[in-house]
């Protein structure tokens, strides 16, 4: 490039409009914090996406070494999320108070980027106003979820994947599939093959997800209580609800029909 001789570290973050993105409505001292989380948020969101796309790639070629790095990426990102609500955490409800009513309807549960997060994760029952609204959600409930992915990954390494679970209409929910299941013990056969690691991989950011929900859970509990969340939303009650619903359900039931090896029985190998 033309210009990278004279490339300052404040030009190419471009930092002017990064730190003018920040404009607390009140005098409030932990309004700046609270402003500053979320907008973390949504940068880290915006990377799990990008993530993301290209663990979905990198699956559907087979690569299970390129998978593996995605994933676990991802996975930390994850914890550094769930880290950044400890902070969070040092405000109290008498401090949030004193802003709350000037964040007016909005609300966390707006976040298009994190409804995009669900929809590559697998969830496909959003409101239909919701989906009118937001093209990029739309495109994202139609196309394969990062699961139907990891379906073709083992089918081409040669594990026994259902036909119709490899050919079903992807903006259809998941359902739990015994077929799949069955693959999937043939893969964890083999804990030490690389399936098995990209299989626990997924399982990593599936867990990072629900840690997340259960400490935005706690720390809401914490902040406001039993309130109704800004912008209406049932706050607590509604991350209650969605707390233990795995994106990746057969990935979990597989643990409860895992039988132990037999002594001295080698583990197999194969795909």
């Amino acid at each position: 490039m033309a210009d990278s001789p004279t490339m300052t570290y404040g030009g190419y973050l471009r930092l002017d409009d990064l730190l003018s993105c920040q404009e607390p409505k009140t005098r409030a001292h932990d309004e700046l914090l609270f402003v500053i989380i979320h907008q973390v948020y949504e940068l880290w969101f915006k990377q799990i996406l990008h993530e993301a796309a290209l663990l979905q790639r990198r699956l559907e070629e087979g690569g299970s070494a390129g998978s593996l790095h995605t994933a676990r990426r991802i996975a930390k990102i994850l914890k550094t999320v769930v880290g950044q609500l400890d902070v969070l955490e040092t405000m109290t409800p008498r401090q949030f108070a004193a802003f709350r009513d000037v964040l007016g309807s909005s609300s966390g549960f707006q976040s298009e980027q994190f409804r995009e997060i669900e929809a590559v994760l697998g969830r496909r029952s959003f409101p239909a106003s919701v989906l009118r609204d937001d093209e990029r959600l739309r495109a994202a409930v139609s196309r394969p979820s990062l699961f139907d992915s990891l379906l073709r990954y083992l089918d081409g390494h040669g594990y026994p994947v259902p036909r119709e679970a490899l050919d079903r209409d992807p903006s259809a929910p998941w359902e739990p599939d015994p077929g799949v299941q069955k693959a999937l013990l043939a893969v964890y056969a083999d804990e030490s093959g690389p399936a098995a690691e990209v299989c626990e991989a997924l399982v990593d950011v599936d867990e990072g997800v629900q840690e997340w929900r259960y400490r935005h859970l706690k720390m809401v509990e914490r902040t406001i209580g039993a309130k109704i969340g800004t912008g209406g939303s049932a706050g607590a009650d509604y991350l209650r609800r969605t707390l233990f619903a795995p994106a990746f359900p057969d990935l979990w039931e597989v643990r409860s029909q895992t039988e132990p090896a037999s002594a001295g029985e080698a583990p197999a190998h194969g795909g």
